[in-house]
């Protein structure tokens, strides 16, 4: 700097307004200025509604993707009121969009933790060279236009409403994301997954961009993480044997709950899946390990029980226990720890031996019940080993 000092004070200062906030360094709230990211503002957008299933206050929530590369998320709840209505229904719809004060809840159990900032629809508000709220609600049809974040007019009356519920239709703005745009079959793969974790939820997906026709998808599984399971063998082998084993458990020692689901199959893959909080764990996590442990306390005291093994010999070898295993382990905690900031590890040190406890109980007690079953599974567990 030489001789020249250099001042800094507050006029050097610049505070940003909603939505230059945002315009100006978007990654920072949605990770991303390419397809992910356009992928975040359908999240964002999309968070409000499914919890609005979730809390059963609505039935479904319908997907499209539309021609123009615009995306609407509506559904069937009781609509969102333009002004806040007390804590009962959360903020007004216009300071849902406009207010970075407003967005997600805070983890809990019953959240899905689908968006990046906590910033809900109002970060895809901002980032949307357009966006149209509609609002069905006590049988009047209001609609409220914004550009950029900002409204062009106030909520105007636009006739009776059929029905109740909520659609925003967004345009994801080129100048931030260029030619990006939604992918139908990574976004099915998503809602796929989210409605297996979530027993009950009915979400649908619409393509009306190919040239040939709409693409649909509907997702509803009542069988929750066994209809997950049931899913996976096609790329896994032949199942060694029919049942799938699974239950939930709350659990206060971990402030949550659990559900399992397991199956041995014929590959030599392992494929276990962890989710907290219906977020994928891709490094896994205490959850995980908990499940290993429990897998493989309930086949060792049971190959011990009925003899397969001596009392003085080792224990079946930890690789070759889940050698084969299709499993899913799904936790919804109320104050999730995560290790670092991606959240895709999971932390909470006493659900490991929770899950661990649980998983050695419910297997343990299908081995006894299933004698033929649960022979085929060590049986298969005891040849591996010793080819080795």
């Amino acid at each position: 700097m030489g001789n020249e000092a250099r001042e800094y004070d507050a006029s050097h200062i610049k505070v940003l307004e909603w939505p230059e906030a945002v315009r100006m360094r978007p990654g920072m709230y949605i990770g991303s200025t390419g397809e992910r990211g356009v992928h975040q503002l359908l999240f964002e957008v999309a968070d409000r509604a499914v919890h609005e299933v979730l809390s059963g206050r609505a039935g479904s929530v319908g997907v499209t993707f539309l021609a123009d590369g615009g995306v609407r998320v509506t559904d069937d709840g009781p609509g969102v009121a333009f002004t806040a209505a007390g804590n009962t229904e959360g903020p007004g719809l216009e300071a849902l969009l406009t207010e970075s004060s407003f967005g997600g809840r805070p983890d809990d159990r019953h959240a899905v933790a689908m968006t990046l900032s906590g910033l809900g629809p109002a970060v895809a508000n901002a980032l949307s060279s357009r966006l149209t709220a509609e609002v069905r609600r006590e049988g009047v049809r209001w609609v409220q236009e914004y550009v950029r974040g900002v409204a062009v007019a106030p909520p105007t009356v636009a006739g009776p409403a059929t029905g109740s519920g909520t659609t925003l239709t967004f345009q994801p703005d080129v100048t931030v994301f260029g030619e990006a745009q939604c992918s139908f079959a990574v976004l099915a793969e998503y809602f796929r997954e989210l409605a297996f974790l979530n027993r009950g939820l009915d979400i649908s997906l619409t393509d009306e961009r190919p040239p040939g026709g709409p693409q649909v998808a509907r997702f509803r599984f009542l069988g929750g993480v066994r209809d997950f399971v049931l899913s996976l063998p096609a790329r896994a082998g032949t199942p060694v044997h029919t049942d799938v084993i699974g239950f939930e458990r709350e659990d206060p020692r971990m402030a949550g709950t659990m559900e399992v689901a397991l199956r041995w199959c014929g590959s030599s893959e392992e494929r276990i899946r962890g989710f907290a909080n219906s977020g994928a764990t891709p490094y896994g996590g205490t959850h995980e390990v908990g499940l290993r442990e429990g897998v493989a306390a309930a086949l060792d005291a049971y190959a011990r029980g009925r003899r397969m093994l001596s009392a003085e010999g080792p224990d079946l070898d930890a690789d070759r226990i889940t050698e084969g295993l299709t499993a899913v382990v799904s936790v919804k905690l109320d104050r999730p720890e995560f290790v670092g900031a991606t959240r895709r590890e999971l932390g909470n040190a006493p659900v490991r031996g929770c899950v661990g406890e649980a998983v050695r109980e419910h297997l343990g007690a299908w081995l006894e019940e299933n004698p033929e079953q649960a022979t085929a599974v060590v049986d298969r567990i005891l040849r591996a080993e010793a080819l080795d």
